[in-house]
């Protein structure tokens, strides 16, 4: 008899850790530094501060399930095993918009910025070729993912180290260094405009809950990682954020889209945004290889669980070690970064993130406060309020997406709902011939 093919626990702790900083990409930092500049009129460091509490609720119910079920499969898994698997099936359906859309974005990107580096080569060939190389690398196995993640992600600390270095040095008067947290100049709900979009440099700490069933003690390491990505990616932007605002306390930009360049030429002039150039580059690179090794998990386990052709989707490779068929896959899905818009793919990514958000929360309530009866006072707070909070917050931020995307989002849902509903009906149908 054939032995089944399983994937192999090789990820330490700090390998999961860059792997979830690679998807985050925290050079996205200066990638949205115009347009978060604008929502929270210059209020940085504020709407920063809020983001991260804002998130840190999601990501405790995160850790939570984690721990209760150390598999792979993220949301998917957790909504399944905690409420009930029809709700697991949407709420994974929904996520893999998140997932899907990721590596497009990144394609996207690596396009946009070398073809405006390099104009006589079309964008659509950078596409096809960071597509390639990230195909390529996860195919070879997760630990070539991971070691290449954690060079790229301590090349993007070191650039945000050096700038908030050179930041530093231009600091005229340090007599109130705390000032920013401080200013009540602009409107509460102006900030809070700009925490809600400031939300998404957050994503993808959920991401290393699918690498679950590849890292050395799970149950432990999975939870520790994703407080470890919270608490270094809130430092990276809170950071950079309070020396730009007390150094540059108004600034205006030639041109929003660009503003992180330009932020970066005020600060260290031509020779740091070159480097910010090489750096970013890298950074789009590592958060497609990231990406990839998530959404090629997620299809496993669905695979796995027959919800989609276990033959392909549950095929594990007997050399690497890897989901050999969902790599190409997410690569041919990636090439509709040749004919989409980089914002509907975030529209995708938004919404799909934010619908496992809820109900990740949710499940921490079922899972703990109603099935396993934790309810004493500090299990009330911590199993029931924070989850509500996060549930509270993670709603709010879904609402603020404009209609297309709504739009867009149930309509995913919708074909997910007309599949899951074909293909039960078929494999009931494929059950009663057998029985015959």
């Amino acid at each position: 008899m054939k032995q089944e093919v399983k994937l192999a626990k090789t990820l330490t702790l700090f390998q999961v850790v860059f792997l979830g900083l690679a998807w985050m990409t925290p050079m996205i930092y200066f990638s949205i530094y115009g347009i978060a500049y604008e929502a929270s009129q210059g209020m940085l460091t504020q709407a920063y501060s809020l983001a991260f509490l804002a998130i840190v609720f999601t990501a405790y119910s995160y850790s939570i399930m984690a721990r209760a079920y150390p598999t792979s499969g993220s949301a998917y898994t957790y909504v399944k095993k905690a409420i009930h698997p029809y709700l697991g099936f949407l709420v994974g359906w929904a996520i893999l918009l998140d997932y899907l859309f990721s590596p497009i974005i990144a394609c996207l990107t690596f396009g946009i910025y070398m073809h405006a580096q390099f104009p006589s080569i079309p964008a659509a060939a950078w596409m096809i070729v960071i597509n390639v190389a990230v195909t390529i690398v996860n195919l070879r196995g997760v630990n070539i993912s991971a070691n290449l993640s954690k060079i790229i992600v301590l090349l993007q600390m070191g650039f945000i180290a050096l700038f908030c270095i050179l930041l530093a040095k231009q600091l005229s008067d340090v007599s109130a260094p705390l000032h920013p947290f401080l200013q009540t100049d602009v409107p509460l709900p102006t900030v809070l405009a700009g925490a809600s979009m400031i939300c998404f440099s957050f994503l993808g700490f959920d991401s290393v809950s699918n690498m679950s069933e590849e890292t050395k003690n799970s149950g432990k390491n999975i939870p520790k990682a994703i407080f470890i990505i919270i608490l270094t990616a809130s430092v990276l932007y809170i950071v950079p954020s309070l020396l730009t605002q007390l150094v540059f306390p108004h600034i205006t930009f030639l041109d929003v889209d660009s503003a992180g360049l330009e932020i970066v030429k005020m600060v260290g002039g031509a020779g740091l945004s070159a480097i910010f150039i090489v750096v970013l580059m890298f950074a789009i690179f590592s958060q497609g290889l990231s990406s990839v090794t998530s959404v090629s998990r997620l299809l496993y386990v669905m695979g796995r669980e027959s919800i989609l052709p276990k033959r392909w989707f549950g095929m594990i490779h007997s050399k690497y070690k890897t989901p050999a068929f969902n790599i190409l896959f997410t690569g041919i899905i990636s090439l509709f970064a040749l004919v989409i818009s980089l914002d509907t793919a975030v529209k995708f990514v938004n919404f799909g993130a934010l619908t496992a958000f809820i109900f990740i929360n949710l499940s921490v309530i079922f899972k703990r406060y109603i099935k396993d009866r934790q309810r004493s006072p500090l299990q009330t707070v911590l199993y029931l309020i924070c989850p509500i909070i996060g549930m509270c917050v993670v709603s709010w931020l879904l609402s603020l997406l404009d209609t297309s995307a709504l739009m867009m989002g149930a309509g995913w849902l919708l074909f997910g709902i007309v599949y899951r509903l074909y293909k039960t009906k078929w494999v009931s149908n494929r059950s009663v011939v057998f029985s015959e």
